[in-house]
């Protein structure tokens, strides 16, 4: 979740909280984090502070300008003031606050602007997203649903990766080598092209042309490759600091190796690197084949051809075979060696692509060009329907899984915390029990997918297309260059409609704000307990315009719902149009009235103009997030969801930064508790790091967590993790890491719209008011400002609440609430 870092208010607000006495341990260490000599005092409670995303830096976390990293490097590391390095030195100086220390992760999340080109691949990371928001379910038969689910994902991800591929064939291959560089109107207003449009010249038969286009899609596979082992290589390749356990694992986030992904992910690029590479092939030779398959007297071509067509289609069939049994295991650390073959599939792959360039630029003075690249039109139409019909087996198998009881108890139900007296009603806060869109979240979210696919791929093709007949002007016939395949164009055609919907859609959600605005802006002033007749209408319109904007989270699930459901009809309108017409739309409406070929060919031009607009917005917001902070808060809320989870599905999607985060966290906790059983940890975390923390805890070993509590706050565990990923964060898994967790304490406002309650008993505070005060009080006699997910160390409630946890953790027969 997007933050704003917290820092306190006061030079050492967070620091001045008095707490007991810790239990006495047999020494202090001679440096941070080092085993005790004998002999010495008590060691200092430590306070682990883990922040959000949003670029927050040690020195705002510690309230210090300079502090110093004691562990970890410039990615990620833990940090203390430079006046804590020797705190196991002197424990009596700690003896009335914990030693603070500060883990600070955020290099992993932002750094310079050409991070900004992950957004590129953002189809890829939301496919992969769709493998961890199942519904909860795995016993018995449902196990063999399971496996079927994440077949069919696997299948998906696949897809995108081949029409990615599609895409960049289609522009550099279709579009340039075979249409325009075979058209001289076309090559002669492209200075980089004219040589091949100079008739009877080496370069000018369509089979050299085609082997030249291709060199560009496998640059850009080649790209993927390194990108993809280049992450690789940091994040999943590097194993947990972590053995075997003899202690029962229920929670699925508990298993040895969820956060290692080693094997899983290396064979699936391996997988999809070859299946890449595979459609660049197909895509030079099926034009070359059609073509020597007419032709007399070229046998010996012909059999080539063939040969080669035997190895594509023989690499096909073995990216399915490593697909298929590409299982991610989680209850071991995966390191099972991979078999030489599969090893080599991507070389492989890559040598039979390589060797239709030849074979294509071999010399047919006779081959002359026209209309679209064969096998194009086909290529896109298959993809196509085999995304929507992988789309709608997945939704059964969820559906199938959903079947289940859900695992939300009435008990759990039950401990919704109600709203607190003095704090502004807010029922249903947090949104209601149980997994989002009743378990569907999984398919819903593959097919926004499969919807930025095809906006990223039609989006480059068409706005291409475009750029062509723009730069060449009228001098061509257009028979002569037909454009793009027309099932990209009815894409483009419908993004339009799909687009006012949804602008429709956000007019419906802001018109419902803006009415809950203004009934609880009648309630404001009565919950302050301020006279009506002095209530100031700005003051009460401010707190009750936030407290509408925090329940906006709470209708997600059906804006996207509504989303996705958008995108699968216009994605399917457009299959239904383009087999229905093969012709763009605006061809297709020749001979209609007048009015449906006006609006038929506006469309067509404005969704041209739309797709491509749409791509270059997304990187230019993506770099500015990367660059400001407040734009980061903006947009990073589904980035940092989605970047959270292991790359499962995808393995071109970005990487997962809790692959490092979690095994940090679970290290440094256990590090400081495990020389001495008197030691205790308070992890204070904020939004996305309560996420992180709450993982570490489920990885450390029950002995470990007896030493170790919680603090959360502005924590979306429950509200956006228990509903999106109900198999890995739901009821029940929080509910087993309370029972493991001996102090444990949750902190949230009604003003916040990412955090909320957890509805565990005894862990929910009561909701922090916000803002403190209505008007100018005594005890704050300047405006006090909205924080709504800032600033909640800065809350009176904030120092009391950890005074109790360290009070609990120290001496565990303390009530732990008053």
């Amino acid at each position: 979740m997007t933050q704003t870092p917290d820092q306190p208010r006061g030079p050492a607000a967070a620091a001045s909280i008095p707490t007991p006495t810790p239990a006495p341990a047999p020494s202090p260490s001679p440096a941070p984090g080092a085993a005790p000599g004998p002999g010495a005092a008590a060691a200092p409670a430590l306070e682990l502070l883990v922040h959000g995303v949003g670029g927050a830096t040690p020195g705002s976390m510690l309230g210090d300008s300079h502090p110093v990293r004691i562990l970890g490097d410039d990615t990620a590391g833990v940090y203390r003031r430079h006046r804590d390095l020797h705190a196991e030195d002197h424990p009596q100086d700690y003896r009335d606050t914990p030693l603070q220390e500060a883990y600070c992760w955020s290099g992993m999340t932002s750094g310079d602007a050409t991070r900004a080109l992950w957004l590129l691949l953002l189809p890829f990371m939301v496919v992969n997203l769709a493998h961890w928001m199942r519904p909860p379910g795995s016993a018995g038969r449902l196990c063999r649903t399971n496996t079927a689910y994440d077949l069919l994902l696997r299948l998906l991800a696949l897809a995108l990766t081949v029409l990615l591929a599609a895409g960049a064939c289609e522009v550099a291959m279709d579009l340039f080598a075979w249409q325009c560089a075979g058209s001289p109107a076309c090559a002669a207003h492209q200075s980089w092209l004219r040589f091949t449009a100079t008739p009877h010249t080496w370069w000018h038969q369509p089979g050299r042309r085609l082997a030249l286009g291709a060199l560009p899609p496998v640059a850009l596979v080649a790209l993927l490759g390194l990108l993809s082992h280049r992450t690789w290589s940091a994040f999943e390749a590097h194993q947990p600091d972590d053995g075997p356990t003899a202690e029962p694992r229920e929670a699925p986030m508990e298993l040895t190796g969820f956060w290692y992904g080693k094997r899983a992910v290396g064979r699936l690029r391996i997988a999809h690197l070859a299946a890449a590479l595979a459609t660049v092939a197909a895509a030079v030779l099926l034009p070359t084949l059609r073509h020597d398959a007419g032709r007399a007297g070229s046998a010996l071509l012909l059999g080539a051809g063939a040969l080669l067509a035997a190895l594509v289609a023989a690499v096909a069939v073995t990216v399915l075979v490593v697909l298929v049994r590409s299982v991610r295991r989680e209850d071991i650390l995966d390191d099972r060696p991979t078999g030489p073959a599969i090893r080599r599939l991507h070389w492989a792959a890559l040598g039979v692509c390589l060797a239709t360039l030849p074979y294509s630029g071999w010399s047919r003075p006779d081959w002359t060009t026209s209309g679209l690249l064969p096998g194009a039109a086909l290529t896109f139409t298959v993809l196509a329907a085999a995304q929507l019909a992988l789309v709608l087996g997945l939704a059964g198998a969820a559906a199938l899984l959903a079947r289940r009881p859900g695992r939300v108890t009435a008990e759990d139900r039950a401990a919704a915390a109600p709203p607190a007296a003095g704090t502004l009603s807010a029922p249903g806060f947090g949104g209601p029990d149980g997994p989002a869109l009743r378990g569907l979240g999984g398919p819903v979210t593959a097919m926004l997918a499969c919807g930025l696919g095809v906006l990223f791929t039609s989006g480059a093709v068409v706005w291409v297309a475009d750029w062509l007949d723009r730069t060449t002007g009228s001098g061509e016939p257009r028979a002569a260059r037909p454009g793009p395949p027309s099932l990209l164009s009815w894409h483009a055609v419908c993004l339009p409609v799909v687009l006012l919907a949804v602008a429709g859609l956000l007019l419906l959600v802001a018109a419902r704000m803006t009415l809950q605005q203004h009934r609880l802006a009648g309630q404001v002033a009565a919950e302050y307990h301020v006279d009506p007749a002095e209530a100031s209408p700005e003051r009460s319109a401010a707190i009750a315009g936030a407290l509408a904007r925090a329940r906006l989270t709470d209708s997600g699930p059906a804006l996207i719902g509504a989303v996705a459901l958008l995108a699968l009809l216009g994605c399917t309108g457009s299959l239904i149009g383009s087999l229905l017409n093969h012709a763009a739309p605006a061809a297709a409406a020749d001979g209609t009235p007048a009015v449906i070929a006006y609006v038929t060919d506006t469309a067509q031009a404005l969704g041209s103009w739309l797709i491509g607009t749409v791509v270059v917005t997304l990187v230019a917001l993506g770099r500015r997030a990367y660059k400001g902070a407040g734009a980061r808060r903006t947009i990073g809320i589904l980035w940092d969801i989605g970047t959270f989870w292991p790359r499962a599905a995808h393995p071109f999607a970005p990487p997962c930064y809790a692959e490092r985060a979690v095994p940090d966290l679970v290290s440094r906790v256990r590090t400081w508790c495990g020389h001495d059983p008197a030691r205790t940890v308070v992890v204070s975390a904020h939004s996305q790091g309560t996420v992180i923390a709450a993982a570490a805890l489920w990885q450390l070993p029950e002995a470990v967590r007896l030493q170790v509590g919680l603090l959360s706050y502005g924590s979306p565990l429950r509200r956006l993790y228990g509903r999106f990923f109900p198999a890995f964060m739901g009821a029940d898994d929080l509910e087993r890491l309370r029972l493991h967790t001996p102090a444990w304490r949750n902190l949230y406002r009604h003003t916040d719209p990412i955090g909320g309650p957890v509805r565990i008993p005894s862990v929910d505070a009561p909701p922090l008011l916000d803002p403190l005060s209505y008007a100018r009080t005594a005890a704050n006699p300047l405006p006090t400002g909205i924080d709504a997910h800032s600033d909640y160390q800065a809350d009176p409630t904030f120092a009391h609440e950890r005074t109790l946890l360290l009070t609990h953790l120290n001496h565990p027969t303390t009530p732990a609430r008053p």
